[in-house]
């Protein structure tokens, strides 16, 4: 049998021990200079909505966002009116986290006794670090509704069809820093009666969100919804045809909705305090119903208040 002496064998421990000790620094080296993982970026919004439209945020896996938008009269109503206090409309809304990835909500409106409901899903997410980073996030929202209100002719033969609406919307976001985050969304909105034959069911508009952060807790916003309208068009010998006059009534009194405000976060709240010209608080209310001018000051005062519960883990 072969004696280790006792001197050569403390050194060969402190030698492995050194040894080991460099080869765990080198790995860790190796893990710290080496590609950086996937990063998702989130907070580009504070609120699943910006103002009366869909942002690209979503709320997360099991949550349930419980949402409250009132709006009240127009300001230039008098102070007979208190600038709007004496009247108000409200949309109520639960909106709930299937996935990180794909929300489901509900919501009824005061205006039209309205009922909407929607489908929102992120097909794209924003993110930084890892293989394939995304520069944007593009979510996809399809959406309906039924109002309730009486017929304005029972007399006649009414079909339930003739209730409902439906929406389609496409969100391209960016959060391009930590202060200022900006979104467009085209939309299609379809409404099934309308008040003739020569009136069009469709509507398209483009929309546009904004974020700009003030500090750590408020936030200024914007929602904008630019409608699109129906243009002339030429015939075979380069003749200008107009369309019809019915559908030029139809767009001659449509404003684009425009509202500002400012987000409040005050833990699991956010408390919204904004202006607008809408008074519809789902797309199809807001895009095809807007009359109302910032230029003429038929701006209402209105507040948005979001309340999150964890439901499911």
């Amino acid at each position: 049998m072969v004696i280790i002496p006792r001197k050569i064998l403390i050194l060969f421990l402190i030698v492995f021990s050194s040894s080991h000790l460099i080869a765990q620094d080198d790995l860790l080296a190796l893990v710290d200079n080496g590609p950086k993982p996937k990063e998702f970026i989130n907070n580009a919004f504070k609120s699943s909505r910006v103002i009366n439209g869909h942002s690209m945020e979503f709320i997360g896996k099991g949550v349930l966002d419980t949402r409250i938008l009132h709006r009240f009269g127009l300001l230039n109503s008098g102070f007979n009116n208190l600038y709007g206090l004496d009247q108000a409309t409200m949309r109520f809304g639960f909106d709930y986290g299937i996935s990180n990835d794909f929300t489901i909500g509900l919501g009824r409106s005061t205006t039209g006794k309205e009922w909407d409901g929607f489908l929102k899903y992120r097909l794209l997410h924003q993110s930084v670090g890892g293989k394939h980073a995304a520069p944007l996030s593009i979510v996809l929202i399809s959406g309906s509704t039924i109002s309730t209100a009486p017929w304005a002719d029972p007399t006649r033969k009414n079909y339930f069809s003739s209730r409902m609406g439906f929406y389609n919307q496409v969100i391209l976001g960016r959060k391009f820093n930590e202060n200022f985050s900006a979104q467009i969304a085209p939309t299609h909105v379809h409404v099934n009666l309308v008040k003739g034959a020569n009136f069009t069911n469709d509507f398209f508009a483009m929309g546009f969100g904004a974020r700009y952060k003030l500090s750590k807790r408020t936030a200024f916003v914007l929602d904008y919804h630019y409608l699109i309208r129906p243009t002339s068009e030429e015939d075979d010998d380069d003749n200008i045809i107009p369309y019809t006059s019915s559908i030029a009534y139809q767009f001659e009194s449509l404003i684009n909705p425009l509202s500002i405000g400012f987000d409040i976060e005050t833990g699991g709240h956010v408390f919204q305090l904004h202006f607008s010209n809408s008074s519809g608080m789902n797309e199809k209310a807001f895009i095809t119903n807007t009359t109302k001018s910032w230029g003429k000051g038929e701006v209402s005062f209105g507040f948005n208040l979001s309340r999150v519960f964890t439901v499911s883990k």
